[in-house]
């Protein structure tokens, strides 16, 4: 009997839960009938050279990025470049061409070139700061990219390179981050190789796309270990 009064808390607690679930999936299959868990954004170009168990060996082609250095930790640093970089590729920035942004992302009326969404945002660390990047559209140049109004902004070249990345999906939290991290050089080192330099963590989706469908990536340069004979 004592129970009785926290049974209509629990039903309604249940009914809740029940409903969220519901909207969860329909959100999924909504943004699975749009075109899947990722945005049709260009991407960098590679090749996969190599897999190894949840691991790829990549060979990506050099091209154009845009990029900040920012303070803050793991988690807060990417929000913080991401909006200095947004600001650049919505239209401030000194230009007169006006290039259509790929769908479904929304733009904004700016002067200034408008710049397509690429995909992924990477985020480097930099000593104690980290650099954000987009990749910049390939139909751009460095002579054609208009110049950042912010001077904290910076226009280079990722070179062509040889990287190992892991992909995983859920939410943007350092905890995810590390275990992967701990994965890929985990199985590197199974096959004879070290991880080297500050790993890559790229993020291929908008915050709005739920945890369970979104791309994640790290990426980081390795090397072969010699062995004793």
């Amino acid at each position: 009997m004592a129970n009785e009064p926290s049974d209509p808390v629990k039903k309604r607690l249940w009914i809740t839960l029940v409903v969220l679930l519901v909207l969860l999936v329909a959100v999924a299959v909504f943004i699975a009938m749009l075109g899947g868990g990722e945005m049709a954004y260009e991407s960098p170009d590679y090749r996969v050279v190599e897999t190894m168990g949840d691991v790829e060996i990549r060979q990506y082609e050099s091209y154009l990025v845009a990029e900040a250095t920012v303070d803050g930790t793991l988690e807060t640093a990417g929000n913080e470049g991401f909006r200095i970089l947004a600001k650049y590729i919505f239209g401030a920035n000194q230009g007169e061409r006006k290039i259509a942004m790929t769908a479904p992302v929304t733009q904004e009326k700016a002067e200034g070139t408008k710049i397509s969404m690429t995909t992924p945002v990477t985020q480097e660390r930099s000593g104690d700061q980290f650099i954000v990047r987009f990749m910049m559209p390939s139909e751009f140049s460095r002579e054609t990219l208009p110049e950042p109004n912010d001077p904290r902004i910076r226009i280079e070249e990722a070179p062509a390179r040889r990287l190992a990345a892991i992909r995983y999906s859920g939410r943007w939290t350092k905890d995810l981050y590390d275990r992967h991290l701990a994965a890929l050089r985990d199985t590197l080192r199974d096959h004879g190789c070290e991880a080297v330099g500050e790993p890559v963590w790229a993020r291929y989706n908008p915050p709005f796309m739920p945890w369970f469908l979104r791309r994640n990536e790290i990426l980081t340069a390795f090397r072969e270990v010699a062995t004793s004979t």
